[in-house]
């Protein structure tokens, strides 16, 4: 491997500590040196200047959805030219682990905003595996672009162990066998290296495909025996749970909090989504954040949540995003495919009826604040409405808001394309949730939800909040506590090999300009997905943020730009990262 000579950076080695200037030596794939600059160069070696620059661990990204997109370009450069250089793949009870492809598409692809036209003959050309173990040997087969650490899905056991139809069904449980044999490729997986267990309680992730077409996805269907049968595995083997309540009874997020508890047992580490500033009940996130605090410190919980260090922002084309499956009206406009029979449906009276009074409903817990008044159109074949919100459409109209709105998208289907900003909007909120030490930065759904939203770059924007309120001297986190937060803290934390820029090391860096943590860090663009150039997928570009990525050290990318060659064969680039069994 070659040798690279970083020369005159500001070094955050991830303990949290200040930044040194110094030089790092990179040679074998490791950290081979760290000392004060200048250090004498090695013969046949690269030097880089990065005067000026901060040179940190690269970023570690706890909630992604890159299962299916990692099959068709394994370099997933999207996250790495933002200084990501390892990703969590397994999120929301869904895995690739085992099953029939078509079984893996149908529960992958509605909720993660996926064509199944691409996912569906991925899988079916290339899936040779069936076990977890099996699954990471296909893993580290790849020419990975970023490290790759895996949770395992529990929609995707429950369908393999009962069948998808039983999996799907709510009078149906597993029987004691099929709860043993879940359990059993639970612990093979666990003694493979898999961090733990994902469950997803979410009631608007539904299901593609035609047979079971809209149901919510298989880990929905169990009750608390089954959840708590497998809970106690990943007690007794010190392993991590991740899961997301349901929304609409926030008393399940207490009981995971509750459940996480090491009174006369031992804690069950959880990790859960998600802690967000939203717009539908303010507070809630320092209600959660207080709760998981107290637990923690008097009852022994290992709880944390997930939560992004930035504005929760949604693009939507006509009603496609999860939000809009809270409610039973959603769903069913969603259910069809046809473009014609969804307009014919939002012209139906009664169908009308339905969804005007499930959109006001007032009491109902849900995500989406339905606030017609906060929505920007952003393009739509009428040019006269861009830049208007919904409101002020039906104002001008002169019809009822909701009827308008109805209206546009009966009329104009996908092709009317809006925004809202749905959560942490409010910067002295934000500013709290990223300094809670029971919250994990991260969160970004990364290879998911590719036409609504774009949280690849965290950690970047994390930088960039931090920064900018040093600047206006409000108090936050230092540089090296927020490169902590988004290096070695969930290394650690979640038990992997990573996230500490130290001497033997693996070379797994991320050099920032901070000169370039501006405005263009949050700008939105749209870009052609790798495999599929015709679906266009929403990105942020700061390619100068971002000079140099490192990943077990070799040079991957340099402004945005992955490297010729990079990575040239499996494992000379990312690697398959395995908890110790």
């Amino acid at each position: 491997m070659q040798r690279y000579l970083l020369k005159n950076g500001t070094v955050f080695d991830g303990s949290g500590t200040n930044g040194q200037v110094a030089d790092v030596l990179v040679e074998n794939g490791k950290i081979a040196g760290i000392g004060s600059s200048p250090m004498p160069p090695p013969h046949d070696c690269t030097v880089l200047d990065v005067s000026g620059k901060w040179v940190m661990p690269g970023f570690i990204d706890i909630h992604t959805h890159y299962d299916g997109e990692i099959e068709i370009d394994a370099s997933l450069s999207e996250s790495v030219r933002h200084g990501v250089t390892t990703v969590f793949l397994g999120s929301c009870g869904i895995s690739m682990v085992m099953g029939p492809p078509e079984n893996l598409s149908d529960m992958f692809t509605r909720v993660e905003g996926i064509p199944s036209t691409f996912v569906k003959p991925l899988l079916q050309r290339i899936k040779d595996w069936n076990s977890p173990e099996e699954y990471l040997q296909h893993l580290g087969k790849l020419p990975l672009g970023p490290n790759v650490a895996c949770f395992l899905g529990h929609s995707t056991i429950r369908a393999a162990v009962m069948g998808l139809g039983r999996s799907l069904s709510s009078n149906v449980q597993p029987t004691n066998d099929e709860l043993q044999q879940m359990n059993a490729i639970l612990q093979e997986a666990l003694q493979a290296g898999y961090m733990g267990l994902s469950v997803n309680l979410l009631q608007f992730d539904k299901m593609d495909g035609s047979e079971f077409r809209s149901r919510p996805t298989p880990s929905v269907y169990a009750n608390w025996k089954e959840y708590r049968y497998l809970f106690n595995t990943l007690r007794q083997r010190g392993r991590i749970l991740q899961t997301i309540p349901n929304t609409a009874n926030p008393l399940t997020f207490f009981s995971f909090i509750l459940e996480s508890t090491g009174i006369r047992r031992q804690a069950l580490k959880t990790s859960m989504l998600a802690m967000i500033d939203g717009k539908t009940v303010r507070g809630i996130h320092r209600i959660f954040g207080n709760s998981a605090r107290l637990a923690n410190r008097f009852l022994g919980a290992k709880v944390k949540f997930q939560g992004l260090p930035e504005e929760f922002d949604v693009w939507t084309d006509g009603l496609e995003a999860p939000f809009f499956e809270e409610f039973e009206a959603g769903t069913n406009y969603l259910h069809l495919i046809n473009p014609d029979e969804r307009s014919q449906l939002l012209l139906q009276p009664k169908f009308r009826q339905l969804f005007r009074k499930q959109w006001n409903r007032r009491i109902a817990p849900r995500v989406f604040h339905r606030n017609l008044k906060d929505t920007h159109i952003v393009s739509c074949p009428d040019d006269r409405l861009v830049g208007k919100s919904f409101a002020q459409v039906a104002a001008a109209e002169g019809k009822d808001v909701v009827d308008s709105f109805l209206d546009l998208l009966a009329k104009y289907g996908k092709s009317l394309r809006w925004y809202s900003v749905v959560g942490n909007d409010r910067p002295n909120e934000l500013n709290w949730i990223v300094q809670h030490p029971d919250v994990q930065i991260g969160f970004s759904d990364a290879g998911a939800h590719l036409r609504n939203m774009a949280h690849y770059n965290f950690g970047l924007r994390l930088l960039k909040l931090v920064a900018d309120n040093q600047a206006a001297g409000i108090e936050t986190l230092t540089i090296g506590q927020a490169v902590k937060r988004i290096t070695a803290e969930l290394a650690d934390w979640f038990m992997i090999d990573a996230g500490h820029l130290l001497p033997g090391k693996r070379a797994d860096i991320a050099i920032v300009d901070p000169n370039h943590l501006t405005d263009e860090v949050c700008a939105i663009h749209e870009a052609p997905m790798p495999g599929l150039p015709e679906f266009k997928r929403l990105v942020r570009r700061n390619d100068a943020a971002v000079p140099y990525v490192f990943v077990n050290g070799q040079l991957a990318c340099i402004n945005g730009i992955m490297q010729p060659g990079y990575p040239n064969k499996p494992n000379s680039g990312g690697q398959v990262l395995r908890v110790s069994a």
